[in-house]
C-alpha cells in the first residue's frame, strides 16, 4: 500500500508541475509543491533506526532539527527538496556515575547508545524531512501555542514517590500529547521537568515494575520522546529546562537532547566540578510575531530555601535579570518561560501532617529582587512557568504580571488542598492578588491563541482534550471563567 501511494503522490507531483498546455494554467509555486510534500510525509513513520526526530527553536527563533539515531552515522535531511548533512551533537557513550540527587546505592553511570545529530533548519523553510518523514518548520507569526509542564513518570526513593508508569491512566503524558497535537498548535513550549525515573522501582510494585531509571537515554525514551511523539511530529518547541534537568540530575540528557545551543566543553554535566558552568545558561528570545516575544530563562539551579549575597546562583541569577531586561526591550509585550513561578502558590504537608504554604520561589525573588522590587522587567507582561504540579493563574492588582502554571502533564498531582480564601495570600513580597484560579487533580495541557497586539485567549484542556476553564489575557492581566475546576 506504501508504494501505491508514493506512485500515486509522484503522478500526481508530475501532472501539477509539468508545463502547462494552456497559457492561462499557472504552475504550482515550488514552495506550495513543497508544502504537499511536507504534509503527505507527515503521516509516513520515522525510518528505523531514527528514534525520535524534532525540532527546537533557539536564540531569535533560530530552528534547529534534531534526530536521535540508532545508526553509525547522521541522516541526511531534506530542506525544501534539498538534501542537508547532518553533524552529530553528541556521540554515544557511558558516562562514569557522578554525584546526583539520590544516594550512591541509588545512582548508576548514564547509558547513551544513540546518537544525537543535528542541523539548522534556515529561516523561511517550507519543508524538512528525514528518511520521508516530515519535521515541523515554525509559522511566520505563532498563533496557536500548546502550554505543557512537568511530564515525567515519578520514581523517586526519597520521597517515597511510586508513580504506576505502567499505567496509562495514572501515567498519562502519552494521552496529552496526542490531545495536544489534534489541537494543531503552531508552537509547542514545555516549562520544563521531562525525566522523573530517578530510583529503581522497588521489587513487587506491579505499577512500575519493569520501569528504567537513571539518567541515561533508556529512562529519557520511556519517560519523554516515546510518550512525546505525537506531539513532536506537530510543532517546533521551546525548551524551558527545569529543576529535573539540572546537573545533579538528568542535565547530561539535557545538554544532549533539548538545549537549543552548541554544545560547549564544560556545560555537559557529565563532571561535578563543572557544574557552576553546567547548571547556568543565558536567557533568550523567541519572536512570536506581532511585536510579541518569549523570553526563556534558565533557573534549573535556583533554590526554594533562597539564595543570598556571594552564592553562585544569586549572582548568576542577577546578571540573568539584566539581560532578560536587556531583551525585553525587543518587543512591546513579552511572555516570559521558566520552570519556578515567581508569583505562584503551592500547598504541601510537613512530617506532622499539617498543610502549609508554598509561595513563589524564594532564590528567584531574592536575586531578582536584589535587582528590582517589582521583581521582573517592566516589559514581561505574562509569565508561564511549572514545578507545581497543577494548573493555575494568579493576576495582580498591584503592578506584577499575571502566573501561569502548567506542570499538570505527566507527572504525580500535588493534592493538598490549596486555601479556599487566597485574596489575603502573597505569593511574593508586595504583590496582591487580584484573581484567581486553578485546577487540582487533572491532567492535560493549556493552550494560548492571539486574539490581538496583547490579548490571547487561554484555555486548559483535560487529558482528552475537553475544555476545562477558559481565560482571556490582555496585557498583564487575565480573568478566567471558573475560579475552582472541579
Amino acid at each position: 500500500m506504501r508504494t501505491s501511494w508514493r506512485a500515486l503522490l509522484r503522478a500526481l507531483l508530475r501532472s501539477i508541475l509539468r508545463p502547462p498546455p494552456h497559457p492561462r494554467r499557472r504552475l504550482l509555486p515550488a514552495s506550495l509543491a513543497a508544502a504537499i510534500l511536507a504534509g503527505c510525509a507527515s503521516t509516513a513513520p520515522l525510518p528505523p533506526d531514527v528514534l525520535s526526530a524534532y525540532v527546537v527553536l533557539g536564540e531569535q527563533g533560530a530552528a534547529t532539527a534534531r534526530v536521535i539515531t540508532a545508526a553509525a552515522a547522521c541522516p541526511t535531511l531534506a530542506v525544501d527538496g534539498r538534501p542537508v548533512p547532518m553533524t552529530v551533537r553528541a556521540a554515544p557513550a557511558t558516562v562514569a556515575q557522578r554525584p546526583t540527587a539520590s544516594g550512591p546505592e541509588d545512582s548508576k553511570p548514564s547509558a547513551f547508545p544513540v546518537l544525537t545529530c543535528e542541523a539548522p533548519l534556515p529561516a523561511g523553510t517550507n519543508a524538512a524531512a528525514v528518511g520521508g518523514a516530515a519535521l515541523p518548520v515554525p509559522a511566520p507569526e505563532a498563533r496557536r501555542i500548546v502550554v505543557i509542564g512537568d511530564t515525567g513518570c515519578r520514581l523517586k526513593k526519597a520521597d517515597h514517590a511510586w508513580q504506576p508508569c505502567n499505567d496509562p491512566e495514572q501515567f498519562p503524558f502519552a494521552a496529552v500529547t496526542a490531545a495536544a497535537a489534534r489541537w494543531k498548535p503552531d508552537l509547542v513550549i514545555h516549562v520544563g521537568d521531562y525525566h522523573y525515573r530517578e530510583n529503581p522501582c522497588p521489587e513487587g510494585n506491579a505499577g512500575c515494575a519493569g520501569s528504567p531509571w537513571g539518567y541515561g537515554w533508556d529512562a529519557w525514551r520511556e519517560d519523554f520522546f516515546r510518550p512525546a511523539e505525537a506531539l513532536l511530529r506537530v510543532a517546533p518547541w521551546v525548551m524551558v529546562r527545569g529543576n529535573h534537568e539540572s546537573c545533579a540530575r538528568a542535565g547530561q540528557g539535557w545538554w544532549r537532547f533539548l538545549d537549543p545551543r552548541a554544545p560547549q566543553p564544560g556545560r555537559d554535566c557529565n563532571a561535578q566540578q563543572d557544574d557552576a558552568t553546567g547548571d547556568y545558561s543565558d536567557p533568550y528570545a523567541v519572536p512570536l510575531g506581532g511585536d510579541a516575544q518569549l523570553l526563556v530563562l534558565d533557573t534549573a539551579a535556583t533554590s526554594w530555601r533562597g539564595l543570598k549575597p556571594g552564592d553562585t546562583g544569586f549572582a548568576r541569577y542577577r546578571d540573568a535579570y539584566q539581560k532578560t531586561e536587556a531583551l525585553s526591550q525587543r518587543a512591546a509585550w513579552n511572555l516570559l518561560a521558566n520552570h519556578h513561578p515567581i508569583f505562584g502558590i503551592g500547598t504541601d504537608v510537613d512530617k506532622a501532617g499539617q498543610a502549609y504554604l508554598k509561595l513563589g520561589d524564594a532564590g528567584l525573588q531574592q536575586s531578582f529582587g536584589a535587582v528590582n522590587p517589582l521583581l521582573l522587567p517592566p516589559r514581561v507582561q505574562a509569565l508561564l512557568s511549572g514545578h507545581l504540579h497543577m494548573w493555575q493563574h494568579v493576576s495582580f492588582r498591584t503592578d506584577h504580571p499575571t502566573q501561569f502554571v502548567a506542570g499538570f502533564s505527566g507527572t504525580l498531582e500535588d493534592v493538598v488542598p490549596l486555601p479556599e480564601n487566597v485574596a489575603a495570600v502573597q505569593p511574593a513580597p508586595g504583590a496582591a492578588i487580584g484573581a484567581f484560579s486553578a485546577w487540582q487533580g487533572g491532567f492535560g495541557f493549556m493552550t494560548m491563541e492571539r486574539a490581538g497586539p496583547d490579548a490571547w485567549n487561554v484555555a486548559v484542556h483535560d487529558r482528552h482534550g475537553t475544555v476545562r476553564n477558559r481565560c482571556h489575557l490582555q496585557g498583564r492581566l487575565a480573568s478566567c471563567a471558573i475560579a475552582r475546576v472541579e
